[in-house]
């Protein structure tokens, strides 16, 4: 778009290049305009009389990663909010490009936000710009500000940055995410994570796996203590209702370093089911064992104290065993209860066979190597003759087995009521921003 000569720039002129500059930014073009002069010197202000004489009109396309990654984003309640220094109709036309928001997306420009404090603006005017979508000719302070707004509504805010200017945003942003590649080294300095690519899309990679470890974590904590807490009552029980002692001290000791630890350990390296994106983004003040964790807790070290002291008293009283062998049945079954646990971990929200334990290699592999270990013990003589487990005979086995489903079955009604009864999640965004 050019035009040659040097003509004074009147109102008809000036409205001809309004509306082709207008045009080509609805095309999500970045445009520069181009001026010139002749000066009698060079001493002359270079910058004052100049007759426009083209647009440059330049295109950096959506890269393809980053529709689907906003559609992830907003699966996963963070919404994503665009602020730019680009003309308002260059960021509205990217912004659908990239599929941001909803619609054609609500657009304030920089001035309208000059000035603003964060801490008296009106309910109406903070409603307003808490509810856009794009922000174009953005200054640094007014990043700042944004952020700040942000945070007074109770949101957690993920800002992106490479310059200068924006390292005071992301210092105050929960989260400040600079650009590796193009990025200044105030703005790496400032951010909390540097990408390597400059992308959108690790961002969620990244969201994604924190998930993951999060969740790794609980299910590792929910299955240690579920284990662990049911050991405890098996001996205080048994000994409060007159029972002779169901479990030895090494006995207990051997079960924590075998039935425990690497079941425990293939959980932490789990890599999430499907379910772990849909999720609302969680409530930066709940504590990593929330309230259902407790309460699985204790049904499942509940469950499985009841199905080992009822294999033992079945033992002595059924099937007649003396107490050597009964302590045997007693100990298969909590080995083996607690093994089973492990399935007890999942998430509500996922399938009784397809979840993300079952899908877990290692898990598999943790049982498989647990139950080696515990088949060694009751086989070789020696072993056996340390932890004092004799020969349970033909029944006591069964025994075990059967009592040990026990807690799975409850453990499996448990997950499957509590996913029935969860409450609906809070809508998409309503705890996050970025």
């Amino acid at each position: 778009m050019a035009e040659a000569g040097e003509r004074p720039l009147d109102a008809a002129r000036r409205r001809a290049w309004h509306e082709l500059a207008e045009a080509a930014a609805g095309q999500g073009l970045r445009l520069l305009g181009l001026a010139m002069k002749h000066g009698p010197d060079a001493a002359a202000d270079p910058i004052s009389g100049l007759t426009l004489v083209a647009l440059v009109c330049l295109r950096d396309p959506v890269r393809q990663d980053v529709p689907p990654a906003i559609a992830a984003a907003r699966a996963a309640g963070v919404r994503v909010v665009m602020l730019t220094g680009d003309h308002a109709e260059t960021a509205r036309a990217i912004a659908a490009d990239a599929r941001l928001g909803e619609g054609a997306g609500t657009v304030i420009e920089g001035r309208e936000l000059a000035g603003l404090d964060p801490d008296a603006c009106e309910a109406l005017t903070r409603d307003r710009i808490l509810g856009a979508d794009i922000f174009a000719r953005v200054a640094p302070d007014i990043k700042l500000t944004r952020v700040t707004l942000y945070q007074k509504a109770g949101h957690v805010v993920a800002m992106t940055g490479d310059g200068v200017n924006d390292a005071r945003a992301l210092k105050k942003a929960d989260i400040g995410i600079a650009m590796g590649r193009h990025g200044t080294q105030v703005a790496r300095e400032a951010a909390d994570m540097v990408l390597k690519d400059d992308a959108f899309a690790p961002i969620m990679a990244a969201m994604r796996r924190g998930r993951v470890i999060l969740s790794n974590i609980r299910r590792f904590v929910v299955y240690l203590m579920s284990c662990n807490v049911s050991e405890v009552p098996v001996v205080g029980f048994a000994v409060g209702i007159g029972l002779p002692v169901p479990l030895l001290p090494l006995q207990i000791l051997f079960l924590n370093l075998v039935t425990d630890v690497f079941p425990a350990c293939a959980l932490g390296l789990g890599r999430g089911g499907r379910d772990v994106m849909p999720d609302p983004p969680r409530d930066p003040a709940e504590p990593i064992v929330d309230r259902e964790s407790w309460m699985r807790i204790g049904v499942l070290g509940g469950a499985i104290t009841i199905a080992t002291l009822g294999a033992f008293a079945v033992a002595l009283s059924g099937l007649k065993l003396d107490h050597g062998r009964a302590i045997t049945a007693a100990f298969l079954t909590l080995a083996l209860a607690q093994l089973w646990n492990v399935f007890n971990v999942r998430a509500s929200a996922s399938g009784m066979l397809d979840n993300q334990i079952t899908r877990n290699l290692y898990v598999w592999g943790a049982l498989a190597l647990c139950l080696g270990l515990i088949a060694a013990e009751l086989m070789v003589p020696a072993a056996a003759a340390l932890l004092a487990l004799p020969a349970p005979g033909a029944a006591g086995p069964g025994l075990a087995v059967g009592m040990s489903l026990v807690p799975l079955a409850i453990g499996q009604v448990f997950v499957a009521a509590d996913r029935t009864g969860r409450k609906q999640p809070p809508p998409a965004g309503s705890r996050a921003a970025g």
